[in-house]
């Protein structure tokens, strides 16, 4: 899959440099992945949470929270087209307690 704003993951982790190395994992495994729908999310992700359009994440031994937006890969299309996964926060749980995820 491919991710958009990746950068504000960077951003994350120059903030709280202890915290690059989930956030890293969590990239690598995603850019591997070719999620087709929300099922395939919740088998490689048991803790993943689902508000409307949006997948929240329990990264870190649910040390922080990534909310994401995902376009699901498409099987149909010639050639298969790989999924979109845009980046929309990524925070300690104290961060995540203060937004509206239903406002991002």
């Amino acid at each position: 899959m491919w991710i958009v704003k990746e950068s504000q993951l960077k951003e994350f982790w120059k903030r709280y440099p202890a915290a690059r190395g989930p956030p890293h994992a969590w990239i690598k495994e995603i850019e591997a992945a070719r999620h087709e729908n929300p099922a395939q999310i919740r088998a490689a992700h048991r803790s993943a949470d689902f508000i409307g359009n949006k997948v929240i994440f329990n990264i870190g031994g649910n040390k922080y929270r990534l909310i994401v937006r995902i376009r699901y890969a498409s099987p149909r299309a010639k050639p298969p087209l790989n999924g979109i996964v845009r980046v929309l926060f990524i925070g300690t749980h104290e961060e995540y307690n203060a937004i509206d995820v239903r406002t991002l």
